[in-house]
């Protein structure tokens, strides 16, 4: 049970740090309280076992009390990106049924705008009670996080992970980062997603560490806290790992407490994982997904040194494997679905649709292989692969070779309807000094086959992107249906 977490660590040691906010350090001691008076205030509005409590807002201690308060509870936390437009964040509510919607107070606004009929309101920073908790119920196999994927390719499905799949994920994270209670992590990303509420933030409070929590990513905000906080840990996606290259303290900046950052949720170029080792601080790649909590895939800290670009192996307590289109597993070095197997999989999709095989596999719809030495490799999402005239294009082989173009700052490559091939690749491209549309698809020549060349390139000011920093399929595709920026 998560729960018990916070209140073992304010047994063993009160006063050590547990979240640092805006200022403010929490210890353990302070968690664990809160924690409890949140849960005595979500009973009183009524929460029981198996309720639905909605979280929006930016990074906050608020979403984490209440996510410890739910455990205690049983009931189950519905974290919700605020970025997603009125109409999106109704549907989410309304098809997970929330009893209750916490915002934090810049988003009490839009909270009271979106609620549905029977769904109380709750001021995420204000919302304990001062009464006693209620027994703590919640036990390891209730549901406590549901988790909706970004639906790019139609409406977003919840995914239902239990409190053994958050405990089991924290144990392939203590084991991935070698977490220990002296671990400093420094959060900066949307805990509205498993990556950054699951990678490291909580198994930092599952091993007793303390996290330095930011509201969002500012390239700024987090130099400057790698100078003043001292983290040991961060994890970044691609998109903010290229803003802190590109940002003029990057050369200057004090990193010498980090022993290293993950990094994930799209794959990450080598020239940022460059830039990086380049720095002293090793790149330490993982894989999952939503509905694997997510970690099942990752590089150790002297695998990130040995094997850049690779994904790892899997993980502590995961099983994964290759497999063709029938689920047949594949040899190593050959391509196929990279599917996973364990205890931090999801149970189901909310409310009860099978997200697994009889025998418990998930499919990721992620392709890759394994090489010789056992290493894994990511190639490219199954439904981002561009079928040309009957050949397999992989839209990530393409931008690597792109992204060493001269005058390329981003690219991303996506398939265009043809009449003739099905489809074609195009590139859509942010352009920088020295760029040209004729350089661009020269400089594909000798170096991938040419049914693989893109057709057409379109130049853009900023690719469509997530909060994770993964690109919009369907607004890339958009993009490149409309020809020539």
């Amino acid at each position: 049970m998560i729960w018990r977490w916070i209140e073992r660590h304010a047994d063993h040691a009160p006063d050590a740090p547990a979240l640092r906010f805006a200022g403010r350090v929490l210890s353990y001691a302070a968690l664990a309280r809160d924690v409890a008076r949140a849960a005595a205030a979500l009973a009183a509005r009524g929460v029981r076992r198996g309720d639905r409590v909605a979280f929006l807002g930016l990074n906050h201690p608020a979403q984490i009390v209440l996510l410890f308060a739910c455990a205690r509870l049983g009931a189950i936390q519905v974290p919700l990106n605020w970025r997603l437009a009125p109409p999106e964040l109704r549907f989410i509510l309304e098809d997970a049924g929330a009893r209750l919607l916490a915002a934090t107070g810049e988003h009490a606004a839009a909270a009271r705008a979106v609620a549905p009929a029977g769904c109380a309101l709750l001021d995420a920073e204000a919302g304990h009670a001062d009464g006693p908790a209620p027994a703590p119920v919640g036990a390891e196999s209730d549901p406590v996080l549901l988790v909706y994927t970004s639906g790019t390719t139609g409406r977003p499905r919840g995914a239902v992970l239990d409190q053994r799949a958050l405990l089991f994920n924290a144990l392939n994270s203590v084991h991935m980062h070698a977490l220990s209670p002296a671990d400093r992590v420094l959060t900066v990303l949307p805990l509205f997603h498993v990556g950054g509420l699951n990678i490291q933030t909580l198994p930092a409070l599952y091993r007793g560490a303390e996290v330095v929590l930011h509201p969002r990513f500012d390239p700024a905000a987090f130099l400057d806290a790698c100078a003043r906080d001292r983290p040991t840990l961060s994890l970044l996606v691609p998109a903010a790992m290229q803003a802190l290259v590109a940002h003029p303290g990057w050369a200057a900046a004090d990193l010498s407490s980090l022993r290293a950052v993950g990094a994930g949720s799209s794959e990450v170029p080598l020239p940022l994982i460059a830039a990086f080792h380049a720095r002293g601080v090793p790149v330490q790649q993982v894989y999952g997904a939503t509905e694997t909590s997510p970690i099942a895939i990752y590089q150790l800290r002297e695998e990130a040194l040995a094997a850049p670009g690779s994904i790892g192996r899997p993980a502590l307590h995961a099983e994964c494997r290759v497999a063709d289109a029938e689920g047949r597993p594949l040899p190593p070095g050959e391509r196929g679905e990279i599917q996973v197997r364990g205890p931090s999989v999801l149970r189901a999709y909310w409310p009860d649709r099978p997200a697994t095989t009889a025998d418990g596999w998930f499919a990721t719809g992620d392709i890759g292989h394994v090489d010789a030495e056992g290493r894994w490799w990511f190639t490219d999402r199954l439904k981002h692969v561009i079928i040309s005239g009957g050949e397999n294009i992989y839209p990530a082989e393409v931008e690597r070779v792109l992204r060493t173009a001269p005058g390329v700052r981003e690219c991303a490559v996506c398939g265009r309807p043809d009449p003739r091939w099905g489809e074609v690749p195009v590139a859509v491209v942010v352009p920088g000094e020295g760029f040209s549309r004729a350089a661009v698809l020269a400089h594909c020549e000798g170096r991938i086959a040419r049914f693989k060349h893109p057709r057409d390139v379109v130049v853009v000011e900023a690719l469509p992107r997530t909060a994770l920093g993964k690109v919009e399929l369907n607004a890339l595709r958009a993009l490149a249906a409309g020809g020539r920026g």
